[in-house]
């Protein structure tokens, strides 16, 4: 007892001895950014001549420079002019996207390790661009989890990652993970679970990309479809279906699916069912809107790949129009890397300023970016917000995009947990 007294009081000691130096390296440094305008995401009047003050990954306090002081010793950065909103948030996304055309063909005997590359660099360039947090809804091997550790650990500069591993399809449906009947539906969820998919994607109708199969079809038995879906809510996990098809989605909603990808020919009984039942819908209008076809001219697309394009993307359009109508929730996806040129500005942006064309206010279009795609998510505790105790996830514009959401293009300041990685006008102390 004595031994252990005496080492206590020694332990003690050291402590107060050591407590300045060591609150010092405890505390993390404060980041203020002051003079801008905090954008009400939530609707409201905006915080005018604001502080933000960021400590470590975190949001500290928010308010006017009137009743927010900046601390001594704070790191202050000028952001007069600018508007300040949330990261952006992209709910459909392939880092390792291969579509038909010549720039496919020359990935097709790409090892893991150049793809997983390739990946890291495509998500740079996504957090570059603004979005701070995506969805990744079809990648190969385990890849995306590996870059989703890489980052978390600083080894690689991306957004948060939330992902549904690979995609799931009957034999000969639209991906390449293949199973058949409820026994193999149910082990590859489990896998792709057990690899740490915090979403399961399938694939219950055919798709653009397709050189086979009807986008209106239902290949999956309801056995198939029930199973996999239970399988998932029993760990936690929401599902969500790569669809163009009516018949797919009323066997889809009869289950319990949680979000439909593109929803290309939809009709009005599915989008009613979707909006009693609180289904997501994430368009990606973009990819069937005359924007896309510069990106497919780089890709070198085939004539029958442009072709399905031309011919959904009427029917696609009328879709989104309306679900948007109708309330139904819609979460932001593009299905083209965020970052990608696309009717003059990024896929990210396009898609949002389709929305609006489509029926959204920009102020509906912005939350469609950030908060709904965050409450979709279940991180909206966490992301999606400029508020005390979130992760400083926040980007910067030169006009109020509540007014009009072409602001986004003015984009040019992106910091994430605390870390500025852009600022176009202070480029030097950027982080790498």
């Amino acid at each position: 007892m004595r031994v252990s007294g005496w080492r206590a009081a020694l332990s003690a000691v050291a402590a107060m001895v050591a407590t300045p130096a060591a609150l010092a390296q405890a505390v993390p440094p404060v980041t203020a950014l002051v003079g801008a305008t905090v954008v009400a995401i939530d609707g409201g009047a905006p915080i005018r001549d604001a502080v933000v003050l960021v400590q470590g990954e975190r949001i500290l306090q928010v308010g006017p420079s009137a009743s927010v002081a900046v601390p001594a010793g704070a790191r202050v950065v000028p952001m007069q002019g600018k508007w300040l909103l949330p990261g952006l948030m992209n709910m459909h996304v392939h880092f390792g996207l291969k579509l038909p055309g010549a720039a496919g063909a020359e990935l097709v005997n790409e090892t893991d390790g150049e793809e997983a590359l390739r990946m890291a660099d495509n998500a740079r360039r996504s957090l570059l661009a603004g979005v701070t947090t995506v969805r990744l809804t079809a990648e190969d091997h385990g890849i995306d989890f590996m870059l989703k550790r890489a980052i978390a650990r600083g080894q690689a500069i991306g957004p948060r990652i939330e992902s549904a591993g690979e995609l799931i399809v009957p034999t000969g449906g639209h991906g390449s993970l293949e199973a058949d009947g409820p026994a193999e539906f149910s082990k590859v969820a489990r896998e792709q679970i057990k690899r740490g998919a915090t979403w399961i994607k399938i694939a219950i109708s055919g798709g653009i990309s397709d050189s086979h199969g009807s986008i209106s079809a239902a290949p999956m038995t309801d056995a198939e479809l029930s199973t996999i879906i239970e399988v998932a809510h029993r760990n936690g996990v929401k599902v969500t279906a790569h669809n163009g098809s009516s018949e797919a989605a009323l066997q889809a909603l009869k289950f319990g699916i949680d979000c439909f990808e593109h929803g290309y020919h939809l009709n009005d009984e599915v989008l009613s069912k979707m909006k009693a039942q609180g289904v997501w819908l994430v368009p990606t209008i973009v990819v069937s809107q005359p924007g896309a076809y510069e990106f497919y001219r780089k890709i070198g697309s085939p004539d029958w790949y442009l072709e399905r394009v031309a011919s959904t993307g009427k029917d696609h359009w009328a879709m989104l129009q309306k679900a948007i109508r109708m309330g139904i929730n819609v979460a932001l996806g593009t299905d083209q890397f965020p970052f990608e040129p696309n009717g003059g500005t990024t896929a990210t942006v396009a898609e949002a300023e389709l929305y609006v064309k489509a029926g959204m206010t920009p102020l509906q279009a912005l939350q469609a970016a950030t908060i709904q795609p965050a409450r979709m998510l279940g991180l909206d505790k966490e992301v999606g917000r400029i508020v005390p105790g979130q992760y400083a996830d926040i980007v910067a514009v030169s006009a109020d995009p509540t007014r009009d959401i072409a602001a986004l293009r003015t984009l040019d300041f992106v910091m994430k947990g605390g870390a500025i990685y852009r600022d176009d006008a202070h480029p030097e102390p950027v982080a790498r």
